[in-house]
């Protein structure tokens, strides 16, 4: 079921984009709708981008509602490994 909802957060990283080239990423938007390319009903997207350098700095990723919850989990279990302000 699509919810809708949209959830938008700056943020300050890296990704590596097309043609293996990395840029800044200023912007994430995660929300959970139709899959564009994944093969399932519906999955949790994210986009991460720097919109002042148009749409060619921009990475999709589609996951499983499975999938998304074991890498929140993980996410989680590699920052509480990491000391605080490192």
């Amino acid at each position: 079921m699509c919810t809708y909802a949209t959830v938008s957060e700056q943020v300050d990283g890296s990704a590596k984009g097309p043609g293996g080239q990395w840029f800044h990423v200023t912007d994430a938007t995660v929300y959970y709708d139709h899959p564009v390319h994944a093969m399932a009903d519906h999955t949790l997207n994210i986009d991460l981008a720097d919109p002042s350098r148009g749409p060619g700095a921009r990475l999709a990723v589609e996951l499983t509602r499975d999938s998304a919850t074991r890498l929140v989990r993980a996410i989680e279990v590699a920052l509480a490994s990491a000391p605080e302000g490192v």
